[in-house]
């Protein structure tokens, strides 16, 4: 069997009707089916409905990312460098790329929920129609379709394109760099093998070496497909990865170009350092879990079987199968073809995108999140709508006919599966996916003998089977609020994970940490204080007392913000920290960046986090923050809940990693200068000089 399926033929001019509106935006390209750009419309329109649906339920979100968006739409040098505080003091532990959409919005529209998450659910609309128009180059329409619904109903993609973690960013800009990696390999341009480099590079300004995992892929289908002699394409290859470095370069050297005292610290490293930040705490530190300042490894679960576990099994694992055997036999029924087919190419580089992504994340001995999996989902919409338009191509043949059955099968065998991790949850479902993925799948073995409007039901069916579980995990991912540093797409599971429990600083119906960080004895501890009884946890990583768990908490009480979590204040604290702010640089320090964001995006005012993320930075070191306290640059230091109002008495995981003491030692300098004062249930020390 060899590729028969032909490509879309380029588009010709078509006039504009009435108002301007180009005739081919409704309509599409000539050779498209009538039915084909409404369709495309309608599932652009329903994916932006599902990405933007309830947004402002989630509050701040991730407060992490939504205080440095904060600090970015008060300050260009905040934006530029990705600081945590308009005042520059630190930054995020990441590039700022990923920032500046969403700070960009906020400084048209003002820092809220919805202007920083609404650029991250139209990235999500944006990465649909780019897999789309990918796929569409060289398949049926129909199959276009079906891979853009497929990751626009991946659980993990409908999480994080309603969140503002950098994935959203960095999945855009590797799913437009493969779109133009195809279009290069279709003629051999050099134009296009420019821009797919350019669009990779720009990856790592989002997240970092993680971007570069495809860049193999890219390379190697290039080479071996391009319809261009070797020496032309070696050469295009090294003129790419020129373009790869520069757009990956620029950014890092600007910061290397600026004295360290003219910009804030680089968050994640312990000498101030990007390419220490890239190649340690986010490159090879993800990889072997010895990341300098970092947490290592607390899931314990690396190995061939972390995508489908209890939890990353429910985000991203859905159609993986389905991709795999449809991978392999597309490459079997293109095994004859020429050496530049663009079908095989386009097999050969999603599934080299997702066979390699894959076994990084389930091998990788670092800190590894479940939402890292979206970075897989186009490469698995992908292969199942290219795979499934080859076999269908071929269905009156009896080992397309077996595939599509199969296929089909195990897929809905395997939803029945996922689904019943969570019994509790619309129980009916996993029965029902079952039956109909097994009626469907019988159908498709008989598909040589099925005509007309049989033929299309046994195909309807097989796809509302194969899509029906992570449709409906995403529409339940896209009614739960989410917030807090790590969270996961669906309903709770059976292991107690999930949006339906909470974790430290969390709220029962909240996606937070609780579950995501897990030692050998199972759950991570709950409650005050939880971040310091983590196994090797750093006595130091707790957050300030009187906070309430998550921006929409309202009333008294509540536990604290902390390694993982920010909180939100209530009225007394944030009033003070806002009485004479502009006096100050900073109206308040706080050991941990999730601790500090809290205060910060509440008061609207700079906060310093002291050592950064896990608060194992040494930004700043202890002579520095004298310094500033006795200029008069800091207002208040907030206090922690070990009952003598300091953020933690020292060691801990920061020494086990390498990290730096330095929080630990600015804790307890203040403890023995200061004279601390409750303000509304937070310990706040007035640092201001005299005060002490």
């Amino acid at each position: 069997m060899t590729s028969t399926i032909p490509a879309a033929p380029p588009a010709p001019r078509t006039p504009r009707g009435r108002g301007g509106l180009p005739r081919r935006l409704l309509r599409g390209p000539d050779a498209d089916p009538a039915w084909a750009r409404p369709a495309l419309l309608a599932l652009l329109a329903a994916t932006g409905v599902l990405y933007v649906w309830g947004l402002g339920a989630s509050g701040w979100a991730n407060a992490y990312y939504s205080a440095a968006v904060q600090a970015g739409a008060a300050s260009w040098k905040a934006f530029f460098f990705g600081s945590s505080d308009a005042a520059n003091a630190i930054t995020v532990d990441k590039p700022p790329a990923a920032l500046w959409p969403m700070a960009l919005a906020a400084r048209a529209f003002g820092v809220n929920t919805w202007s920083i998450l609404v650029p991250q659910a139209l990235m999500g609309v944006a990465t649909v129609a780019t897999l789309h128009a990918a796929v569409r180059r060289r398949f049926p329409a129909w199959a276009a379709l079906l891979s853009g619904a497929a990751l626009a109903l991946t659980p993990v993609a409908a999480l994080l394109f309603r969140f503002n973690n950098p994935d959203a960013l960095l999945v855009l800009l590797l799913t437009l760099g493969a779109y133009a990696l195809l279009r290069a390999q279709e003629t051999a341009s050099t134009r296009w093998l420019l821009l797919a480099a350019a669009f990779t590079g720009t990856g790592f300004l989002a997240k970092m070496l993680q971007a570069f995992l495809v860049v193999p892929v890219f390379a190697l289908v290039y080479l071996a497909a391009a319809p261009a002699p070797l020496r032309r394409r070696l050469w295009q290859l090294a003129a790419a990865g020129g373009a790869l470095l520069a757009s990956a370069g620029w950014w890092v050297a600007a910061v290397a170009l600026v004295p360290a005292s003219a910009r804030p610290y680089i968050g994640g490293s312990q000498h101030d350092s990007v390419l220490e930040l890239a190649l340690g705490y986010n490159g090879l530190g993800r990889l072997n879990g010895e990341e300098t300042g970092g947490l290592g490894n607390l899931d314990q679960d690396a190995g061939w079987g972390r995508m489908f576990g209890p939890v990353v099994g429910g985000q991203i694992s859905w159609l993986l199968p389905a991709a795999l055997a449809l991978l392999a036999a597309g490459l079997w029924a293109t095994r004859r073809a020429p050496r530049t087919d663009p079908a095989r190419a386009a097999l050969a580089l999603w599934g080299g995108w997702l066979l390699l992504t894959a076994a990084v994340f389930s091998w990788m001995q670092g800190i590894f999140h479940e939402y890292y999996t979206v970075a897989l989902a186009p490469a698995v919409a992908a292969l199942t709508g290219m795979g499934a338009a080859l076999m269908w191509e071929r269905r009156r043949t009896p080992e397309a006919a077996a595939v599509l059955s199969a296929t089909v099968a195990a897929t809905a065998m395997w939803a029945y599966v996922l689904l019943g991790r969570s019994p509790d949850w619309h129980p009916w479902l996993a029965p029902a996916v079952a039956a109909g993925g097994l009626l469907a799948a019988a159908a498709l073995a008989a598909v040589r003998l099925l005509r007309g409007p049989v033929l299309a039901g046994a195909a309807a069916l097989a796809v509302l089977a194969c899509l029906a579980g992570p449709a409906a995990y995403a529409a339940e991912t896209a009614r739960t609020p989410h917030t807090g540093a790590i969270v996961t797409a669906g309903p709770a599971t059976s292991t107690g994970f999930g949006p339906g429990r909470g974790g430290p600083g969390g709220r029962p119906g909240r996606s937070g940490p609780g579950g995501r960080i897990r030692g050998p004895g199972g759950p991570p501890p709950q409650g005050p204080g939880a971040a310091a009884r983590m196994p090797g946890g750093p006595a130091g990583l707790r957050g300030g007392g009187g906070l309430q768990a998550g921006p929409q908490a309202g009333g008294p009480g509540g536990g604290p913000g902390g390694l993982l979590n920010a909180g939100t204040p209530g009225a007394a604290v944030t009033a003070a920290l806002r009485a004479g702010a502009a006096s100050y640089t900073w109206a308040a320090a706080a050991v941990g960046s999730n601790t500090a964001a809290g205060y910060q995006l509440a008061a609207g005012r700079p906060v310093m986090a002291v050592g950064g993320f896990n608060g194992t930075d040494p930004a700043p070191t202890l002579a520095e923050f004298q310094r500033l306290a006795g200029q008069g640059r800091i207002h208040y230091f907030i206090g922690g809940d070990d009952g003598r109002g300091v953020q933690g008495r020292g060691g801990g995981r920061a020494a086990s990693t390498g990290g730096s003491d330095a929080a630990q030692r600015i804790s307890a300098w203040v403890a023995a200068h200061y004279t601390p004062a409750t303000v509304g249930g937070t310990v706040l020390y007035d640092l201001t000089p005299g005060a002490g």
